[in-house]
Formats: structure tokens, C-alpha cells, sequence
């Protein structure tokens, strides 16, 4: 063939490759190479992800503060309408896990985007919905999409993302967290005052379409495995761990701080799930969950790590509006500008922290983020009244920038040496054990806090009384990170040992 011929079939073949790369999803292998000519795209995938997170962490926060005027829209009482809340948060905790299995299975990408067209389609329902139990149900479909988009969000990492830079993307994914927390109550409240409370819903929609949009287009295709490769789904696993997740999470939010027969009785029935889910995961062909996976330290330590931590960070926002207005005095207003101040901090550490986490090595930076929350605690439990908002403000900022750092770093630690066909199911876990921290931190540190101001109703507490609270709550938590942060040390310890590491089969 002719230098001629031999030319214009490369420039047919270039062209040809060009056109594909255009219509096709981008392909999984291709997506992990750091290549110069990928960034644009993977940039677009990062967003597409970004504000998949965005969304379920707003799904949350936004819609408490429209329950009183739910209560007075359709007439009803706030136990009803709590139901907002908890089906979204029920529907979340209980599938997590599962949904991420279920990626693992049948395919990440079109599971996400399932994931954020019922999230979507659910949003336009509650916007819509008629009767209180309509968006009630809508409000448990939403939550099933936001557990695919939370589970799925952080296993894409790794099929997009270099191995260098998971962290990086890691602190992309906390910071927009952290933003839906931060921005959830606010703008809530700013749509409620301007359109009325269906807007608060209905302003999904178009960030939701955006975000499908993003995943179809950039997102990588699915691995191509054999037909004998894809073991079958685990639905009685996925029940029982249901039941048990459900029920437990049900006994720590009923009865607004006390804990009667039936907080008792659900407790009970969570043990009885998990016992029979594990019994069944031991026997069952393809388990839900390998148990043998948490004979791996780096996996059982970050989840318990995750857990106790998150409940840690939920005294922050237990105690916090109680101390701002019974102790300090601040008005409503004051007091929602000083609590925002976490959320905001976090948010802007997120990303840097991602960055040291890729440079100094996610290990050590998660040992140097509970350090900080420790300081951060320890700080609050003998701060005096009259330092004021200044040193409240001080330690908390100390406390969430330890955080973002801890929680970047350790999702890190975990998902890049985690085995691509169990990045879904870690993922979830990973979520879920910081879920259900944040269930127990609100009753459990909700009580210390109750029992060490010596008082039944917090709201009418002498401010001395709340003070002394405060300290002793957070000398609780910085005993509760000192636990974690030997369980840190103890990990590295291990991992340094001759092993096999991310390998969770």
C-alpha cells in the first residue's frame, strides 16, 4: 500500500474512533488511565457524581424545616408528619447496603442512572402530592434513590478516578455532602417564605435531570462479565438486614428522648435480625455481605472508626442550639448563623483535605484528623460560658476540619484497594455505618447531654445547668475518639504485617 492509502486509513480510523468516543459511554478500563485527553471528561463525570451527592445529603437536611408548615398544610400532628423525615431516612439506612450489592451485580452505571431518575421522578411526586401518606410514599421512593446515588457515588470513584487522585475526589464528594447539610435548612426556608413547600421538592428536579444527564453521558460503561460470573442477589439477606437496620433505627427516634416498651421492643427485634441475617449469610451460595470481609482490619476498624465518629459529630448539632440559646442567650436567628458555621467549615476542608490525603497517605491523615476532633472535644469540655460565641466557635471549626480530613481519608483508605466487583457493597457499608452513628449520636449523646444537666426538658434548663451539660457531652465524645484513634493506630500496626490487602472475598 501506497504512503498515500496508508494515510488517509488512519485519518478514516481516527475519525471512526472519534465518532464512538462521542456516542458511547466512556469505557471502564479507559476511564482509570490519566490520560491528558480524558481530563475534560473526567472533570464532567466528577460533576455528574458531585451533585449526586448534593442531592441525597439536600434530600435530608431540606425537609426538616418545612415540617411545621407540612403540620399546618395538611392539618396534621408532628408525629405524622415526622414521617417525612423518617421514611426518606428508613428508606436510606435499610436498602444502602443492598442497593450497593445489587451495582456490584447487574452494572453501577445503569443502576445510578435508575438511582437518579427515580430520585427525580420521586421529587416531581412530592412537589405534587396531595394527601400527607402520598408524600409519605413518595418520600420512601426518593430515599431508595438517594441510596443508590449515595452507594454508587463513592464506588464510581474508583472506576473513574486514578488510584493517586481517589482521594482528591473523595474530599469532592464530603465537601458537596457537607454543602446539602449546610444549605438544606436555609434554602428550605427561603422557598417555603417565596413558593410555598412543594418548591422545596420540585427544586430537585432540574439539578436531579442535570445530574442523569452528566451520568449517561460520562459516566463509564459497565464491565461486560459471563453470564456464569454474576452470582444471583441475596433477597433474604436483603429483608433481614432490612428488618434489622429498620427496627433499629426506629427504636433510636421514637419517643423524642425517652425510651419506653416499644423502643425496647424494636431494639429486640434488631438483634434477632441481625442475628438470623448473619446466620444466613454464613450458608447462603452468594451472601449479601461476605462475613469473611471483616477479618479484613482496614474494613472492620474504618467502619467502626466511621460509626463512632459520626455519632461524635452528631452531639455537635444536639447540643449546639441548646447552648446557643439556654446558656449564651442568642436569639433563633444568631443561633442558625453560629451552628451553619460546622457545615461551612467542613465544606471548605473537603477538597484540600482529599489533597493531603493523595499527598501524605490516607493512613496517617486519618490518625491526624481524630487527633483534631479529640483537641476539638476536649477543648468544649472545658470551655467556660464566658468565652462566648468566639470559643464556641473555635473548637467546632477545629472539630469539622478534623473531620472532613478523618472522613476523606478513611473512605479513601478503603475504597482504593478495594476489589472493583465489591466496590458497591463497601461503599454502601461505608455509608451505613456512618448513618447509623448519626442515628445513635442523637439518642445516645442526646441523653448524656439530658442526664448531665440534671433535668427532664431541656428547653426550660437553667443556662448553668445546659453549660455544665455541654462539658461533660463533649468529654464523653473525646473519650469516644481516643477509642477510635487506638483503633486507628492498631490498624496501621496491623496493616503493616505481610498481607493481602483489599482482598475482602
Amino acid at each position: 500500500m501506497s504512503s498515500k492509502g496508508l494515510r488517509v486509513c488512519q485519518l478514516r480510523f481516527r475519525s471512526r474512533q472519534k465518532t464512538e468516543f462521542i456516542l458511547k459511554p466512556i469505557d471502564a478500563g479507559r476511564a482509570v488511565a490519566g490520560n491528558v485527553e480524558r481530563a475534560p471528561s473526567l472533570r464532567w463525570a466528577l460533576a455528574g457524581l458531585s451533585l449526586s451527592m448534593l442531592l441525597s445529603s439536600l434530600g435530608i437536611s431540606i425537609a426538616n424545616v418545612a415540617l411545621p408548615t407540612l403540620a399546618q398544610a395538611f392539618d396534621a400532628s408532628f408525629q405524622e408528619v415526622q414521617w417525612i423525615v423518617l421514611a426518606y431516612l428508613l428508606a436510606v439506612t435499610t436498602l444502602i447496603v443492598s442497593v450497593g450489592r445489587l451495582g456490584d451485580l447487574i452494572g453501577r452505571r445503569q443502576l445510578l442512572l435508575a438511582g437518579l431518575f427515580l430520585f427525580t421522578t420521586a421529587s416531581v411526586l412530592c412537589g405534587v402530592a396531595p394527601t400527607l401518606w402520598l408524600l409519605i410514599a413518595a418520600r420512601a421512593a426518593q430515599g431508595l434513590g438517594a441510596a443508590i446515588m449515595m452507594a454508587l457515588t463513592m464506588a464510581f470513584v474508583g472506576d473513574t478516578v486514578p488510584k493517586a487522585r481517589t482521594g482528591s475526589a473523595m474530599g469532592l464528594l464530603g465537601t458537596m455532602s457537607a454543602i446539602g447539610t449546610a444549605v438544606g435548612p436555609s434554602l428550605g426556608g427561603l422557598l417555603i417564605a417565596g413558593s410555598g413547600w412543594r418548591a422545596i421538592f420540585l427544586v430537585n428536579v432540574p439539578l436531579g435531570l442535570l445530574a442523569l444527564v452528566l451520568a449517561y453521558r460520562y459516566l463509564p460503561a459497565d464491565r461486560r462479565g459471563s453470564k456464569t460470573d454474576r452470582a444471583g442477589f441475596d433477597v433474604v439477606g436483603t429483608l433481614l438486614l432490612a428488618l434489622a437496620l429498620g427496627a433499629y433505627a426506629l427504636a433510636m427516634t421514637f419517643g423524642r428522648g425517652s425510651f419506653g416498651p416499644l423502643n425496647m421492643a424494636l431494639l429486640v427485634a434488631a438483634v434477632f435480625g441481625a442475628g438470623f441475617f448473619v446466620l444466613v449469610e454464613a450458608r447462603v451460595a452468594s451472601p449479601l455481605i461476605r462475613l469473611a470481609a471483616f477479618r479484613n482490619a482496614t474494613l472492620s476498624t474504618s467502619l467502626a472508626m466511621s460509626a463512632l465518629v459520626a455519632t461524635v459529630m452528631m452531639a455537635t448539632l444536639v447540643v449546639g442550639p441548646f447552648y446557643l440559646s439556654r446558656a449564651l442567650g442568642l436569639d433563633a436567628a444568631l443561633v442558625g448563623v453560629v451552628m451553619s458555621v460546622g457545615p461551612l467549615v467542613a465544606a471548605l476542608t473537603g477538597v484540600p483535605a482529599g489533597r493531603i490525603a493523595d499527598r501524605f497517605g490516607a493512613g496517617r491523615m486519618t490518625i491526624i484528623g481524630l487527633i483534631a476532633i479529640a483537641a476539638g472535644c476536649l477543648i468544649l469540655s472545658m470551655m467556660p460560658t464566658i468565652s462566648g460565641i468566639p470559643g464556641y466557635i473555635a473548637p467546632i471549626a477545629i472539630v469539622t476540619s478534623g473531620y472532613a480530613l478523618f472522613q476523606t481519608a478513611n473512605n479513601t483508605a478503603v475504597m482504593s484497594d478495594i476489589r472493583p466487583d465489591q466496590r458497591g457493597v463497601i461503599s454502601g457499608l461505608l455509608n451505613l455505618s456512618r448513618n447509623l452513628g448519626l442515628i445513635t449520636g442523637a439518642s445516645a449523646m442526646g441523653a448524656v447531654f439530658a442526664f448531665a444537666s440534671v433535668t427532664i426538658d431541656i428547653a426550660t434548663a437553667r443556662p448553668e445547668a445546659v453549660a455544665a451539660g455541654m462539658r461533660i457531652t463533649f468529654a464523653v465524645a473525646a473519650v469516644l475518639i481516643v477509642v477510635a484513634l487506638a483503633m486507628a493506630v492498631g490498624s496501621r500496626a496491623l496493616a503493616a504485617r505481610p498481607s493481602l490487602p483489599g482482598d475482602i472475598s
